[in-house]
């Protein structure tokens, strides 16, 4: 089931035995039953664009306060309850997101 709201989770650090929670986008609930969730990073707008980069366009919606993207190139399967949802991304933004995966999927290199 596809989902599409915007939660945070925690993100390890590489150095430090600590996790700092940052935002992400919960594209599917594949494992419910098993409380799992694929996620996508979602980062800052700065960051130098990857290939399948997805403005977020409403982001008091998504509950986020600077400019951001999803980064559909970096997906994570996490357990739901290291998830807060703090928000949604609009329809359109949802359908670049899924243009973007399925352009991932496609892609033979």
């Amino acid at each position: 089931m596809l989902t599409y709201e915007v939660a945070t989770a925690p993100y390890p650090y590489t150095k430090r035995p600590i996790a700092a929670h940052r935002p992400c986008l919960i594209i599917a609930r594949p494992e419910q039953d098993a409380g799992l969730a694929w996620i996508l990073m979602i980062t800052s707008a700065e960051n130098t664009p990857l290939p399948g980069d997805v403005m977020i366009d409403d982001l008091s919606a998504a509950g986020l306060n600077a400019p951001s993207i999803v980064r559909t190139s970096k997906i994570a399967t996490l357990e739901l309850n290291a998830l807060s949802i703090i928000g949604n991304i609009t329809d359109i933004c949802a359908e670049r997101v899924s243009a973007a995966i399925h352009g991932h999927m496609s892609h033979r290199g």
